[in-house]
């Protein structure tokens, strides 16, 4: 089997059952299997014997499994599943069903409050009933139903994998009391949050002050290497660290998380698993409060979602060799922006040069048990405090100064958010409003801090030298024209342009 349904068209059960049976990862999360003679639903790489084909229901989303009544599998456990990326370029209302759920998904975008039909509906200009009709329309259940699958799955998770206290466990997943908690997990699960935990007491602890782990899965093919090569490139020493070629896949930072007012800072560690699909995390234990949204930020920094399927359905044509590559992100989307600043029209070794020594000036120290991990990147309100006199000792260039700031007062400021829940096209705009940021610059946001998959900074040099069109008398509008045969993943066509170059950016 080489070819899938778009999450919006209606499934092929005999090609699901094929994926089904052959254990194919690339279809994990893609669609899930509920098998009546059980009562369970699993992920398609589920290690359990095959079902009979008649037992099998099959459905696109979570969602749509527990609304029919399944449970979670224990096993291969559907939580861990990669997610599926909602953008479109059809019609409208797949466009409004899709946004609707990308912002259900973004535990960021809601600044530490819960989530409602109605703040949902508000934020797409739309009213209640429009947004109900157009997303049970389009996934086959209302958005509460797949507001609480996203809840109890995200509690599933912690449970399995963390001994947090039951009571943190309801709280962080965006129940308000436990006693809804409770209700919720036996009403869709048949267990009791403490039954399932025991189920779970095979999970791996971490010692004493190495954090919290937890396992996130992903759709192979994933070039792992080339993801590490491209962060190991740009490491700033003591906030970040990238093992060496040749060692174990492994890297780690340090960052900060604000929502609600509030600022967590910590650690995060990732061990990629190839052979088994999956990234082991290690987080440290001051980010517990906000451990789903630190799950999420990592889940978006390593492009564990992107759908492989789909996009090299569009690329692999022009580029062959790429199908493995994922757009690398970001687990601190106002860090990554300053970074692109500090990076325009110079080499990505003279950028790191600025970044370390931004960081060396403006941050701050931190305790973890690793080394290489000793301080966090400037925040917001320091850099929006920043005299023009002590960033140009630095090196920075006047335009670059006015830019840093203007941009770390509008993120203190909160006129400005950095997330893969934000608006894409307002966020660029807001940021080209700002002195020192253009076209390039917001696009390279755009695509690593927001997660836009359609990113294209056609200004980019390299990518000039690497599509051919260096030699033209507008080579950004020969790029901009090649592009549009890749869209809606112009930001993979980037990255698989640069990697075949061998050359990228900062």
């Amino acid at each position: 089997m080489t070819s899938m349904p778009s999450p919006t068209t209606a499934l092929q059960p005999d090609a699901c059952y094929l994926a089904l049976k052959a254990r194919d990862a690339r279809f994990d999360g893609r669609f899930f299997t509920g098998v009546t003679s059980t009562g369970i639903y699993c992920r398609p790489v589920c290690s359990v014997r095959a079902p009979k084909r008649e037992n099998c229901r099959f459905f696109s989303h979570a969602a749509q499994a527990e609304q029919a009544g399944f449970r979670p599998c224990l096993r291969c456990r559907p939580e861990l599943a990669p997610g599926q990326l909602h953008w479109s370029i059809q019609d409208a209302s797949t466009i409004l069903a899709h946004q609707a759920a990308r912002l259900l998904d973004e535990p960021e975008v809601w600044g530490g409050e819960a989530p409602s039909v109605e703040r949902l509906a508000a934020r797409l200009g739309v009213s209640d009933r429009h947004v109900r009709r157009i997303f049970e329309a389009h996934f086959g259940v209302s958005p509460l139903q797949y507001l609480q699958t996203r809840r109890l799955l995200t509690a599933k998770q912690l449970l399995a994998d963390t001994d947090l206290p039951i009571t943190q466990v309801a709280l962080i997943s965006g129940y308000a009391s436990v006693r809804r908690f409770n209700a919720a997990f036996v009403a869709h699960y048949h267990l009791n949050p403490t039954q399932l935990r025991r189920e779970g007491a095979g999970r791996s602890p971490a010692g004493a002050g190495q954090g919290i782990r937890v396992r996130l899965g992903l759709r192979p093919p994933y070039n792992t290497a080339a993801l590490l090569a491209f962060l190991r490139k740009r490491a700033i020493n003591t906030i970040e660290f990238v093992a060496p070629e040749g060692h174990a896949a492994r890297t780690g930072r340090t960052f900060r998380v604000e929502i609600g007012g509030q600022a967590h800072t910590g650690w995060l560690v990732a061990e990629f698993d190839e052979a088994r699909s999956q990234v082991l995390l290690q987080i440290s234990e001051s980010l517990r409060a906000v451990l789903p949204l630190v799950i999420r930020r990592a889940r978006a920094a390593f492009d564990l979602d992107a759908d492989p399927l789909a996009i090299n359905a569009v690329l692999h044509a022009d580029f062959p060799d790429g199908d493995g590559l994922r757009v690398p992100g970001t687990l601190d989307g106002y860090e990554l922006a300053v970074r692109a600043v500090l990076g325009q029209q110079i080499t990505v070794a003279a950028a790191r040069t600025l970044a370390q020594r931004l960081l060396d000036r403006f941050g701050e120290p931190i305790d973890t048990p690793f080394p290489e991990l000793t301080r966090l990147f400037p925040a917001p309100a320091v850099l929006a405090r920043a005299e023009g006199d002590a960033l140009g000792q630095l090196g920075i260039v006047r335009q670059r100064q006015a830019a840093i700031v203007a941009m770390a007062r509008a993120v203190a400021e909160q006129r400005l958010s950095l997330h893969g829940g934000a608006d894409v096209q307002a966020t660029m705009a807001a940021l080209k409003a700002l002195p020192g940021i253009g076209d390039w610059t917001a696009h390279y946001i755009a695509m690593r801090a927001l997660r836009w998959p359609d990113a294209f900074p056609a200004g980019d040099v390299a990518l000039h030298k690497a599509l051919g069109v260096q030699g033209e008398r507008q080579p950004a509008r020969a790029a901009e024209a090649a592009s549009q045969a890749w869209k809606p993943w112009r930001s993979y066509a980037v990255i698989r342009a640069w990697s075949a170059m061998n050359t990228t950016k900062e």
